[in-house]
């Protein structure tokens, strides 16, 4: 199975079809997709001028979007090793239960779905690097009440996600799958309310 890597090389080399170059930027949101699979490649898509069900895209709008990819890819592999090492000290200093926050990164292991966006078309508009870079900033700072990516503070907690966590905060601003870690557990109660409060008002 062709990794990450080998899979851009074929988006970018000029030589291949331009069918088999979308084909390997969409196998590369196997290896790598912070919305999830489908929200990752609408928000490209859109970013773009990608139509998505184009079998014959602009290969300068390929490689744009493979390079917004790229660039997001290395904020969170520069993420994962300096987790990585806090993990090694911790375990070194006695510290062999995981946190919260270590429960929230196992579930986001590799980059898929760290950013989670439950609906397909609803996603940040910003690019996927400033995005990550966002998020992890606001991890190593102290729980807040806003979406650390949006500074949104309209939350709701949903019940019926399509993914790990099944259930959580989204952010109405701008889609997210909110991790928890960032936000306080006074805004997790809000979220909730706010959740039973749509929930009152369908049923």
């Amino acid at each position: 199975m062709a990794g990450f890597r080998s899979l851009a090389r074929q988006v970018r080399d000029g030589r291949c079809d331009l069918a088999l170059r979308r084909y390997s930027l969409r196998k590369c949101l196997e290896r790598f997709a912070p919305y999830g699979h489908r929200a990752t490649w609408d928000h490209l898509c859109a970013r773009h001028g990608i139509e998505p069900e184009d079998r014959d895209p602009d290969p300068a709008r390929l490689v744009a979007a493979l390079d917004e990819l790229e660039d997001a890819r290395a904020v969170w592999l520069a993420y994962e090793e300096d987790f990585a090492d806090r993990r090694k000290r911790e375990k070194h200093e006695g510290l062999r239960r995981p946190g919260h926050l270590d429960d929230w990164h196992r579930r986001s292991w590799g980059g898929n779905g760290v950013a989670r966006c439950d609906t397909p078309h609803a996603h940040p508009s910003q690019p996927l690097g400033e995005v990550l870079r966002r998020l992890i900033g606001a991890l190593d700072e102290e729980p807040g009440s806003a979406c650390p990516v949006c500074r949104g503070t309209h939350i709701v907690w949903r019940q019926d996600l399509d993914d790990e966590p099944w259930a959580g905060p989204v952010c109405e601003g701008c889609g997210i799958v909110v991790p928890q870690p960032v936000l306080t557990a006074a805004a997790v109660a809000a979220a909730r309310r706010a959740g039973r409060r749509e929930l009152a008002s369908v049923a």
